[in-house]
């Protein structure tokens, strides 16, 4: 009998898991990538020390995201919408669709490259086989539980090859405990901003709320367990893993990188095609998975600003995660490739929208009268400001460097 209690135990630990892996796999895409790799290549080991802060706000949000979806019926835009009404909403659900397209793309080509390039092949052929493959998973009749399964799948592959590539890169210790110091060398400041952008997620913690949510519907709201911090924590270790790999391999030469292929293709002269192969098979499950995720998040959130029913599974919103899939596909076979300025930029600008959007995730996580005994701390009100208040500061500094500088 007790053996039957902790494997009933350990069952619904692991599902605790999920959400915030689902989150790893949406924020760590092709894009994520390639910025990093930017940062390890062009500076080594010298900025290591922004991914735990990177992960810290994150996982502070995550956390908000998590209770709110815990503790509420109504999904987090219901919240803000009756708290600040219908302007608010459509503000939210309108940007974070436009970030969510805006990014399609990369995950399009990402997924290309990752098979094209091993294969000898059209990339565009596998950009339309495999978003062709993403929209017919919405068809299934839980969409949900598919997601769940195929991201935990994806986020171990990641996981794996990225493990067996740093092995392979052998860095150097040293430099890499340096490297935790905080330091800012000329020039990085936009490369920063974008892997802040990026893996400082709020529409990552945003969308959270909805993920417990929905685990929250076939789940006992007394036996269910976050355990997000753990997903987030993967998320650090894979953004770290990749950094420490370009600064080991492509720093010491003077190699630099314009796209996350890049990586893939300096590991097969150095180390042999097994390498790179590797690499690449990372670079597929994390395109393949923000592809999926990715459009998850801006379509299912625009159709809920927009006031149509609520869930992943409904209607309205597998159309508004497909309108996703398509224009990343169109955008992608049309241009044929997303340079790294791109990239950058895009995720620069996104800087912009989200200290709102996260001024809204603090506001309602804090709010007694809706979040009632399960509001934020007094801790996890001033990390919540602090996280804002960086946030904000790059903002400022971006616009600064984009249009006054």
């Amino acid at each position: 009998m007790k053996t039957v209690k902790k494997n009933i135990k350990l069952s619904e630990w692991l599902k605790g898991l999920v959400p915030g892996i689902i989150i790893a796999a949406v924020v760590f895409g092709p894009s994520k990538m390639t910025i990093t790799s930017k940062l390890g290549a062009t500076y080594g080991y010298s900025l290591v020390w922004i991914v735990p802060i990177a992960i810290f706000f994150m996982a502070i949000f995550t956390g908000m995201g998590s209770r709110i979806g815990m503790h509420n019926e109504l999904s987090l835009i219901q919240l803000i919408r009756k708290k600040y009404g219908r302007w608010a909403v459509l503000a939210v659900g309108a940007g974070i669709f436009s970030v969510a397209a805006s990014f399609q793309a990369g995950n399009a080509i990402g997924v290309g490259i990752s098979i094209a390039e091993p294969t000898g092949t059209s990339a565009q052929i596998w950009i339309i086989l495999f978003t062709a493959v993403g929209v017919s998973l919405l068809f299934f009749k839980s969409f949900y539980r598919v997601l769940e399964r195929l991201m935990l799948f994806l986020v171990l592959l990641m996981l794996l090859s990225f493990l067996i590539t740093v092995v392979i890169a052998n860095p150097d210790i040293t430099q890499l405990i340096s490297g935790t110091i905080p330091s800012i060398p000329d020039g990085s400041e936009v490369l920063i901003i974008a892997f802040m952008a990026s893996c400082f997620s709020i529409v990552g913690a945003f969308y959270q709320a909805y993920l417990v949510q929905e685990r929250k519907k076939s789940e006992s709201i007394l036996v269910y367990q976050d355990k997000s911090l753990i997903g987030i924590i993967m998320l650090g270790i894979m953004s770290m893993i990749v950094m420490i790999c370009a600064a080991s391999i492509l720093y010491p030469k003077q190699i630099m990188v314009s796209s996350a292929r890049d990586m893939a293709t300096v590991l097969h002269p150095l180390f042999g095609g097994y390498a790179s192969v590797v690499f690449l098979t990372g670079l597929f499950a994390a395109s393949f998975s923000s592809l999926v995720g990715n459009a998850t998040v801006g379509g299912s959130l625009l159709a809920d600003s927009l006031g149509f029913k609520q869930g992943i599974n409904s209607l309205e919103s597998r159309i508004s995660v497909a309108s996703v899939m398509l224009i990343g596909a169109s955008v992608a076979i049309l241009f044929g490739g997303l340079p790294l300025q791109l990239i950058v930029l895009a995720q620069s600008i996104t800087i912009f929208l989200v200290p709102f959007i996260g001024y809204m995730i603090l506001s309602i996580a804090s709010d007694s009268a809706i979040m009632k005994t399960n509001k934020n701390s007094k801790i996890q009100n001033i990390s919540g400001a602090i996280g804002l208040f960086f946030l904000t500061a790059l903002a400022v500094y971006n616009f600064y460097d984009m249009f006054i500088k």
